[in-house]
């Protein structure tokens, strides 16, 4: 592992990525409240863009119709970028991604993100429903370069409005496959280290010593995306944070009952063994530790990569994260029940870049 030079640490823009996600008990309208609620705020505190994933058949979230989520965050503000994180093109038209895309740009020109990922956003069933054909092996690449000729307007079939348009693209991806793709095309990259941070390092090494400018892009442009629970203290993001924990475990068992209020760290285990794997016998459960071990394992591998304490903690664990690899713009993602203190994180970490960086 390199260490990146502290002369090559550029000051860094910061943002949000939202997948809709559903508090405990919410409709999904108050949800879509709440993720309006959340993108005014992170507007007035100077976060840079306001992501919204893709994801389907989640009883939990509520971002399915990706695009519509979009345009109704970009009528309620006024100047955040906005943006999908991402469109998950095999599951779309390329075609119909231009058209409803390029409508989106001519309402709100200069605003939009379109960010494009790989990956169905939901299980093999509901991903063959997506595409209507059992072979789920699409060409990425081949895919982007159609959806790319239809902005440019040199494809025999125009799509109006989106001819002449200049969409801002970027590639999503978890592995080094996406890493070599974005390097190839010359194209901003963004690394979902907020669910898959094992491959970080390797991928944005992979993707900057292989970058090929391009007509977009001239120097390579790395966003990471990890997760960030900033407090007043540490002991209060640690407790807000067991909310994070409770809502991956639901995604790794399949099991979304939407974010959970915070409890103690333990107590989220024993809850989950009682609840779900120990067999009882009487008023008696039988607490077997290693009925949990997988679960466990998985959850904190997938929020390895976590900001969380109070502005110090934080100031200081952003920039152990930056003498490992070298990024241009940080999103966040931030599983946290109450909504005011959702807020308080954003500008608490806001506040820490400003005054670092």
């Amino acid at each position: 592992m390199n260490k990146i030079d502290k002369k090559d640490m550029n000051i860094i823009k910061f943002s949000v990525l939202d997948l809709a996600y559903l508090r405990e008990g919410q409709t999904y309208r108050e949800a879509y409240q709440d993720l309006i609620n959340l993108a005014k705020k992170a507007e007035s505190y100077g976060y840079e863009r306001y992501w919204i994933a893709e994801h389907h058949n989640s009883k939990a979230i509520g971002s399915s119709a990706t695009q519509l989520l979009i345009q109704h965050t970009l009528a309620q503000t006024e100047k955040i970028r906005v943006g999908s994180g991402g469109v998950m093109l095999p599951n779309h038209s390329p075609y119909l991604v231009a058209e409803q895309y390029g409508t989106i740009e001519t309402l709100y020109p200069k605003r939009l993100d379109l960010g494009l990922g790989r990956a169905p956003g939901t299980d093999i069933h509901t991903a063959r429903a997506l595409r209507r054909t059992t072979n789920l092996n699409a060409d990425f690449e081949k895919e982007i370069a159609e959806l790319d000729s239809y902005f440019k307007g040199t494809s025999v079939v125009q799509a109006y409005p989106a001819s002449g348009l200049q969409v801002p693209k970027y590639i999503l991806g978890s592995s080094t496959d996406s890493a070599h793709l974005a390097a190839k095309l010359g194209l901003p990259y963004a690394f979902a280290a907020h669910f898959a941070p094992a491959a970080m390092e390797a991928s944005i090494r992979i993707y900057r010593e292989e970058f090929k400018p391009s007509s977009e892009l001239k120097e390579p442009y790395v966003i990471l995306a990890l997760n960030a629970i900033v407090a007043d203290t540490d002991e209060e993001a640690k407790r807000l944070a067991t909310s994070q924990t409770q809502a991956v475990l639901g995604l790794v068992t399949n099991e979304q009952k939407g974010i959970l209020p915070p409890k103690n760290e333990e107590d989220v285990w024993k809850d989950y063994i009682t609840a779900t794997k120990v067999p009882h016998f009487g008023p008696t459960a039988f607490e077997i530790e290693g009925i949990v071990n997988r679960e466990r394992e998985a959850v904190e591998r997938m929020t390895g990569l976590s900001l969380t304490g109070s502005k110090n903690t934080v100031s200081r664990q952003l920039e152990e994260l930056r003498e490992r690899v070298k990024i241009d713009e940080i999103m966040v993602n931030s599983f946290i029940y109450y909504q005011e203190a959702q807020m308080h994180s954003l500008k608490l970490l806001a506040d820490v870049i400003k005054e670092q960086f």
